[in-house]
């Protein structure tokens, strides 16, 4: 088959919807299909001349940077499908390059799949326009409305997809990869320049650091565990966004890291000891999963897809997702008590294990 990937976001970003979208394409290959991706451009990005791609010009959103908008450019993206000739569109996202993909689909009559990923009608609370969520279902309906099928991550996505009149809703699942998130990456020399003492616990966060993410909660939380667990603790933060700055004037004791390339993030994991993730906007929670194949449990919202990974007091923890502390005192407790928080490390690692993509 000759399968197009259209989608707003790709690498060099680093993301849930690219991890996903760039092990599709590795797997295509691996089934000896053909993949063609169309995706923004990034500045200074190198282009791979082994890749069937176009990259599309684009701008950073102002609000948020790290976002691009491909700029509208249909003939282009049309001239490169019709040389690759698909026989399926896959459009990922629903941003102006998804509006195109589909756009095609529909006007050359090839088979049309969308995937959701992202809750875009829940952040509307998150950033004060909650009463524009009606108008944003409304939107994604008409997107995903042609889809032969939509792809989505869990049963309760799917099942807030068919609620709002989205007719053909799947469980695709997640999937993580093992090998590279592993607690073999374990290292020592690399804890002792973070600063973490013999005996002394890495709290981690990984993760874009914006409103719907549940910040508050974090800060407050953490705050909570630090006061608490002083040196026997130490606080790391993997991620950037619109509300990093914040962040760090809040919780200056803590260690700021932006994104970081997947290598040194496998390595962050498996150093660490538990990974803490507030967040109640999440479709899947793709970060768990990882953290989890590192061996550690996690301490996350009990909302959205985090329910369908953590199973509460065997492999993590799930807290209600406004109670910081709650979330300080399940911090605190797996800190103080190493042979349960290995106990439920272990079976992180073996519920990953099972869903190894």
């Amino acid at each position: 088959m000759r399968i197009a990937l259209v989608s707003d976001t790709y690498t060099p970003q680093v993301n849930g919807v690219t991890t996903v979208l760039r092990r599709i394409v590795q797997a295509i290959g691996a089934a000896r299909h053909h993949a063609a991706v169309v995706a923004p451009d990034y500045p200074n990005l190198q282009p791979d001349t082994r890749a069937n791609e176009l990259r599309v010009p684009s701008v950073a959103f102002p609000p948020y940077p790290a976002i691009r908008l491909s700029l509208p450019v249909p003939r282009r993206v049309a001239h490169f499908l019709d040389r690759f000739e698909p026989d399926l569109v896959h459009v990922a996202t629903e941003g102006p390059l998804g509006i195109l993909g589909r756009r095609y689909a529909l006007r050359r009559g090839i088979p049309l799949v969308t995937s959701f990923h992202t809750n875009f009608a829940q952040y509307c609370r998150h950033y004060g326009v909650g009463a524009l969520e009606p108008a944003v279902w409304r939107f994604l309906k008409w997107f995903h409305g042609p889809a032969l099928l939509t792809q989505t991550p869990g049963e309760a996505v799917s099942d807030t997809l068919r609620a709002h009149g989205i007719r053909r809703p799947v469980v695709w699942g997640r999937g993580v990869d093992t090998a590279r998130y592993n607690p073999a990456r374990r290292d020592r020399v690399w804890r002792r320049r973070l600063g973490a003492a013999d005996g002394s616990a890495i709290v981690l966060h990984v993760g874009r650091l914006a409103p719907e993410k549940n910040l508050d909660v974090l800060v407050e939380a953490w705050t909570l565990a630090h006061g608490a667990l002083g040196s026997r603790a130490l606080f790391v933060i993997a991620g950037d966004g619109p509300g990093a700055r914040d962040v760090a004037l809040r919780m200056p004791w803590a260690l700021h890291f932006g994104f970081l390339s997947t290598e040194t993030l496998s390595t962050l994991y498996a150093s660490a000891e538990l990974c803490v993730l507030p967040s109640a906007t999440e479709t899947c929670g793709l970060v768990a999963l990882e953290a989890m194949a590192s061996g550690l449990p996690v301490v996350a919202a009990d909302a959205g897809g985090f329910r369908e990974t953590v199973e509460h007091g065997r492999n993590g923890v799930l807290v209600a997702p406004a109670d910081s502390h709650a979330f300080a005192a399940a911090i605190s407790d797996l800190v103080l008590h190493p042979s349960a928080r290995a106990a439920m490390g272990a079976a992180a690692r073996a519920t990953a294990v099972a869903r190894d993509s």
